[in-house]
């Protein structure tokens, strides 16, 4: 049983290790990613279902197209296929949105993506944040250059900039802090996931389970981990 209000508001999960499962099989990583997704489908569901506000899910970073050509090829043929599949989320109450610069993906990307942040904008269960083309250090950066410009024009005074100010001008401004930040994979590291919205996050390592074996209940054991946490918030 899940005690709802022992829930984290925000979640961020770092899907790490679909090219090390493919490897220990044999397999192109290609494969590993294709196994990747259909874990993503599970858990983005089962977080619906248990009642989680928002989830944001890393899916491609700014750093990832220096991996070989024939695996970003395949990455980018599952990113299609999902789009493809964005009615279902919609039935089920699940509200679909993208951080990152997408202006970099082929124009039918672009189109898919807008057609599932319309259609599913009035859902209100949970808000599934698909972190594509991301990079934290340089949202910052994109939030640091649109109050340059408002300062420019007069807009704004320099003075006023503080915290708030940027965060209403990050992908996330709608979304609450992240809570809990999960990884599995055996690796320690944020890696330019939401650099700002974790600055008190929570975190769960799993060194055991590569992404493409993640499963509902190891959700809900960092769920369960979480929940034992003393969140201070810089008090005693």
């Amino acid at each position: 049983m899940i005690d709802q209000n022992a829930l984290p508001k925000h979640i961020g999960i770092i899907m790490d290790g679909n090219g090390r499962w493919a490897k220990k099989r044999g397999l192109p990583r290609k494969f590993g990613h294709r196994t990747g997704a259909n874990t993503f489908r599970t858990i983005a569901r089962y977080a619906n279902q248990i009642g989680l506000q928002y989830m944001t899910m890393y899916v491609f970073s700014t750093e990832n197209w220096v991996r070989p050509q024939d695996e970003i090829d395949g990455i980018i043929k599952i990113l299609r296929n999902y789009l493809d599949e964005m009615d279902d989320y919609i039935e089920e109450n699940i509200r679909v949105r993208f951080l990152g610069d997408l202006t970099v993906f082929d124009e039918d990307i672009q189109q898919k993506m807008k057609r599932a942040v319309n259609t599913s904008a009035s859902s209100t269960g949970l808000t599934l944040n698909l972190a594509i083309n991301y990079g934290g250090r340089a949202e910052i950066a994109m939030a640091a250059r649109k109050l340059a410009q408002k300062a420019v024009s007069g807009e704004i005074s320099p003075d006023d900039i503080d915290e708030k100010m940027i965060e209403e001008n990050l992908y996330t401004a709608a979304d609450p802090p992240v809570d809990l930040i999960i990884r599995p994979s055996g690796e320690y590291r944020l890696s330019n996931f939401l650099v700002w919205q974790s600055a008190y996050a929570e975190f769960v390592f799993m060194d055991n389970i590569l992404w493409p074996d993640f499963k509902p209940a190891d959700l809900d054991a960092a769920l369960e981990e979480y929940s034992r946490r003393n969140r201070r918030f810089g008090g005693i």
